[in-house]
């Protein structure tokens, strides 16, 4: 460390000294004074180290220049992580940008809910505690048909609190065509393991047949397993049995089918140029015991596991102790059953964002795509292609146009999309930087004609 450097260092000012000056009250009053000095020590620290390691040249620190560092690392300290964006990508349910948005009568309820006392454990009608299940259970039961239902908060947690309750020490048959990883690296087989069910897996990796099943049952199991393959389509030699076939296999052994339909519909998929994705309700229908989904897939509502079925296995569920650990609260119950009643209101294509988006007609996108090329003046309409994503419909696609821009540097130019006050997140096709209207709101037209201005402002 050279002498000036030395000079500098002892030249720095005290945190109580900062304290003192008198730009900080108004520091003190936006952010609180533990994080205020917090951060006076922080920059103190940062001054110190760069001059110990040469990383900054010996000049004086003044009070003036302390203090803007020192508020900078305030409001950097505090800017939330968790940020709404523009989601002009074309997947629809996009798992890391939240995956469904929720309708406008879901917030609303979410919002009327988290900023009041609510009656999430009370019964109005008899002037005591009740219970939290209730406030789901009859649309499920209307919209499904099922006996009863229980909602906890997440799929995964639905899976594990099934096989715990109903199948511990016991076992459990699942093909081996069925051993699904599913995001963030969880696997079925590891999920039943942490439950203390015994996985006993039938069939290859590509085919299964009935009679696999058959001798897995005569062994003795206490549950047969199908996970509905959502994220994944395994095609060419293949082969398994109906889920009505193996319900009457199952129930011929006296045994139990536990259905994981993993992202879960209420509606017909083929309907708007899909896949048919098995729905919830012919599941029931099957015969399936207990079927369980998730509420941000395909449902379009809040992260939720869902569990529907005969009133004697949701009721073992519901006084399991793991049902405690796992229960949904008071907002994701709130969105959820205002969600449920779209369906019941045959309302959900016209309110729930992810269907008016699967929904939404080739000339209704070109249409859009077009009028934001003549708002801004920028790129040109060309076709594309959305798809549904969040680990449902595996490789279905849904026919779109975008609004394509030619620029320079198309890293880049995301790159400060991204950083805008409303963030843009779009892609890169054939060097191109292209927005798909399938997936942006349409409230947020203006924001992003505006992101794309300021960043071909700064391009140009």
């Amino acid at each position: 460390m050279s002498d000036a450097s030395a000079s500098v260092l002892r030249d720095l000012p005290s945190v109580d000294h900062l304290l003192q000056h008198t730009r900080t009250p108004a520091l003190i009053a936006a952010y609180g004074r533990p994080q205020t000095v917090a951060a006076i020590r922080a920059v103190l620290a940062e001054v110190r180290a760069d001059m110990l390691t040469a990383l900054s040249p010996s000049l004086p620190q003044t009070d003036p220049l302390l203090l803007m560092r020192i508020e900078a690392w305030l409001r950097a300290a505090e800017a939330p992580t968790l940020l709404p964006v523009i989601n002009a990508t074309g997947v629809v349910l996009h798992t890391n940008l939240g995956r469904a948005p929720l309708s406008t009568q879901a917030a609303q309820a979410v919002q009327a809910v988290a900023s009041r006392y609510n009656t999430l454990e009370y019964d109005l009608e008899r002037g005591e505690r009740g219970s939290r299940m209730v406030h789901t259970e009859r649309l499920l039961q209307q919209l499904t048909g099922a006996e009863a239902a229980l909602v906890v908060n997440n799929n995964a947690a639905a899976v594990l609190l099934a096989l715990t309750a109903l199948a511990r020490r016991k076992r459990v048959v699942i093909s081996r065509t069925q051993l699904v990883e599913i995001g963030g690296g969880f696997r079925i087989p590891d999920v039943m393991t942490q439950s203390g069910a015994k996985l006993m897996e039938v069939g290859a990796t590509n085919r299964v047949h009935l009679a696999d099943y058959a001798d897995a049952l005569q062994a003795g199991a206490a549950l047969l397993m199908r996970v509905h393959p959502s994220n994944f389509r395994i095609i060419g030699f293949t082969t398994q049995p109906s889920l009505a076939e193996l319900v009457s296999l199952a129930h011929e052994h006296g045994v139990d089918v536990l259905d994981d339909l993993g992202s879960g519909v209420l509606l017909d998929t083929a309907r708007y140029g899909l896949a048919h994705e098995p729905t919830v309700q012919e599941s029931l229908t099957a015969g399936a015991d207990l079927v369980c989904f998730s509420g941000d897939k395909l449902l379009g509502g809040p992260q939720a596991g869902i569990l529907v079925g005969r009133a004697d296995l949701i009721h073992k569920l519901r006084k399991h102790p793991l049902t405690r650990a796992v229960r949904a609260d008071k907002l994701c119950l709130a969105a959820l059953s205002a969600t449920l009643l779209h369906y019941l209101r045959d309302e959900a294509e016209r309110e729930i964002p992810v269907w008016r988006m699967i929904a939404a007609s080739a000339d209704q996108l070109r249409a859009r795509a077009e009028s934001w090329v003549a708002a801004t003046g920028f790129g040109s309409v060309i076709p594309g292609q959305s798809t549904v994503g969040g680990g449902s419909l595996p490789e279905e696609i849904l026919p779109t146009s975008l609004w394509a821009l030619t620029v320079a540097r198309p890293n880049a130019f995301l790159t400060r999309l991204r950083r805008q006050s409303l963030p843009v997140i779009a892609r890169i096709q054939a060097d191109q930087v292209v927005f798909d209207p399938r997936t942006v709101l349409s409230e947020q037209d203006p924001a992003l004609m505006e992101a794309v201005r300021r960043g071909m402002g700064k391009i140009h």
